[in-house]
């Protein structure tokens, strides 16, 4: 505490400032705005398609004529950018992911369809290979089953040149593989897309938490108990987190992404105290899952246990959140 503080109660009431709303606003260290979201949409091929997540309750996968309506109100309500998932076909699907950098693929044609819509909206993807793999991994295995990381990194380069190509605003490499940002940047410069940004997702544990992910993006089926532990930051550790960050930034990331969320706060505090970079964070579906069957069941109050959980990464120090919620939470913030 500061040595400057000398007051002892009576004299020093902390109370007085929580006394009254006005003064409660007025005193608020953190803030939540429309500004911090980022909103995650699953995309499918076809038309007028509209299939619910059954474990995540109000979010679906969407066809992208749909999805261009859905982004008039994403739009209209102020959030910055939109995040793209996509559920791949499983005929599309390889041992080598080659759908991943397919230039007429769901992802590229999506954000061109986005791009000639909404040309202000902020657009951002993914650079894995999990939605594309027969197998579930988010890169190219061996004989043995294990993740390749060079051979894994020459085709992400490809995926994220693809999409950069498309127009996409900012890409989102959560592979996890060594050297990929730096290889993904070099490539970038070279081809002149320089202000095409990348989020690295440099924080990425290997969590339990990402289940009705991988069922919405149809890749639970191809991973088939498997697990990810040889690429993914385990959860016992932080340290390495910071590691992880470092070389991300040293490479060429613009912002970095830690994932997942409330059960890692700790790390989003150590990432900015220690670099002060952009650092964003991952209400990831595991979450999304467990407030919302709270609120289903009248166990938590809704709007205000999902305030309460985004302005907890606030003040932990993110500048941004990706959440399922983001669309009800802009409404909310709009209205109040």
């Amino acid at each position: 505490m500061s040595p400057f503080i000398t007051g002892q109660y009576p004299e020093r009431r902390l109370r007085r400032n929580r006394a009254r709303d006005f003064s409660r606003r007025l005193v608020a260290e953190n803030n939540l705005t429309v500004n911090d979201l980022i909103y995650p949409v699953f995309i499918v091929e076809g038309k007028n398609i509209v299939q619910p997540i059954a474990s995540m309750p109000k979010v679906n996968r969407m066809s992208i004529d749909v999805l261009l309506k859905e982004t008039e109100q994403i739009a209209k309500l102020g959030i910055p950018v939109l995040s793209l998932f996509p559920a791949i076909e499983a005929s599309n699907k390889s041992l080598l992911a080659e759908e991943a950098y397919n230039e007429n693929g769901l992802v590229p044609t999506a954000v061109r369809a986005l791009k000639k819509e909404f040309p202000e909206l902020g657009i951002l993807t993914d650079v894995a290979l999990d939605p594309y793999t027969t197998h579930g991994q988010d890169g190219i295995i061996d004989e043995q089953g294990y993740v390749q990381n060079d051979v894994s990194i020459e085709t992400l380069i490809r995926q994220a040149l693809v999409q950069a190509q498309a127009g996409v605003d900012i890409v989102a490499p959560s592979d996890m593989m060594d050297g990929r940002i730096g290889a993904i940047r070099d490539e970038l410069e070279a081809q002149g897309f320089v202000n095409t940004q990348i989020m690295a997702y440099s924080a990425k544990y290997a969590s339990c938490f990402y289940g009705p992910f991988r069922d919405a993006v149809g890749s639970a089926k191809n991973i088939q108990g498997g697990n990810k532990k040889t690429y993914q930051l385990d959860p016992a550790n932080s340290n390495e987190a910071l590691q992880e960050i470092y070389q991300d930034l040293s490479e060429g990331a613009d912002m970095v992404m830690v994932k997942p969320g409330m059960p890692y706060l700790d790390i989003v505090h150590r990432v900015k105290e220690t670099f002060a970079v952009p650092t964003f964070v991952y209400q990831v579906s595991g979450e999304y899952a467990m407030l919302s069957a709270a609120i289903q069941n009248g166990w938590l109050d809704e709007k205000p246990a999902i305030m309460e959980s985004l302005l907890c990464f606030k003040r932990a120090g993110a500048d941004g959140v990706l959440t399922y919620f983001a669309k009800q939470v802009a409404e909310w913030l709009q209205n109040q």
